[in-house]
């Protein structure tokens, strides 16, 4: 495995892979790896030829400077795990060499970036546009791969792909939990012991919220699942959509769309750490 630090070498290696005729699959990532990344970079690795994972904290998606501080950074255990996945890969750029002029380019699609994490984090989605577009562009691949954690910023991406004539597939891939049910997160290595054990009441209360709407409106059921979170001690719900899965808007019967999710942000512990999950109900 290649460990690679400027855009001119990447680009290098990825031209000499497409001369041999490889096949080329990309995750994007921010570092911090755990198991959900890993379950990308499996399937990267089983489904193309040259895998390519980039680890880059992007500072363009901070909305607040004091996150992007605290943002955990363990970039030798990164390399590890990638390598030992079998990754050919690791892209770990200088924010110098990615932006080596400020990015004012600016990206809107609304109303899919303007609801929920967009109306919550100005200029977050703006900033995801800008470096994974940089990235589409440096390797061209033939896949890339998503969380399905990050629900809105799929649709996000998806977007911007039709915007720009993007053309390879985007993959979404399964949001991986612990066996207490919480979804992994590079975020979590901030909270303590006894906060992960009381963050694992967000994806309880979805479940059971799941169970919930089978006899109760939308309205119902998502006053249930922010009543039983603000319930306890050390969560507060930021906000709880029931959305339709390909727009994003709200919905008021479960009649309103053929996929409709759940997409919720919670505060969790003394930091507080943002946590975000989702659950999908039809």
């Amino acid at each position: 495995m290649k460990i690679i630090d400027t855009v001119a070498a990447l680009q290098l290696a990825v031209t000499e892979a497409k001369q041999q005729g490889l096949s080329v699959g990309l995750v994007p990532t921010m570092g911090a790896l755990h198991e959900g990344h890993a379950s990308l970079i499996r399937q990267c690795v089983a489904e193309n030829q040259l895998t390519v994972v980039s680890v880059f904290v992007n500072p363009t998606q901070f909305n607040d400077p004091k996150d992007l501080q605290h943002y955990p950074r363990t970039f030798e255990a990164d390399a590890q795990l990638t390598a030992s996945l079998g990754g050919d890969i690791v892209f770990a750029p200088s924010v110098e060499d990615i932006y080596p002029q400020e990015d004012k380019r600016v990206f809107s699609y609304p109303p899919i970036d303007t609801v929920m994490e967009g109306a919550r984090r100005p200029g977050h989605f703006n900033g995801v546009c800008q470096i994974v577009s940089k990235l589409f562009d440096m390797v061209s691949p033939d896949k890339a791969y998503f969380g399905e954690k990050d629900f809105q910023q799929i649709a996000v991406v998806r977007a911007m792909m039709r915007d720009l004539g993007y053309k390879f597939e985007l993959v979404p891939c399964p949001i991986v939990r612990e066996t207490s049910g919480l979804a992994l997160s590079s975020r979590n290595a901030l909270m303590s012991e006894d906060e992960r054990v009381l963050a694992t009441n967000i994806y309880r209360t979805l479940r059971e919220s799941a169970v919930f709407s089978q006899a109760h409106t939308v309205e119902e059921t998502q006053q249930f699942v922010v009543n039983q979170l603000n319930a306890l001690e050390g969560l507060e719900v930021e906000y709880y959509e029931i959305v339709n899965g390909e727009t994003l808007q709200t919905v008021t019967s479960w009649e309103d769309a053929a996929q409709i999710q759940g997409c919720i942000t919670v505060f969790c512990g003394a930091r507080p750490v943002r946590l975000i999950d989702n659950i999908s109900y039809r």
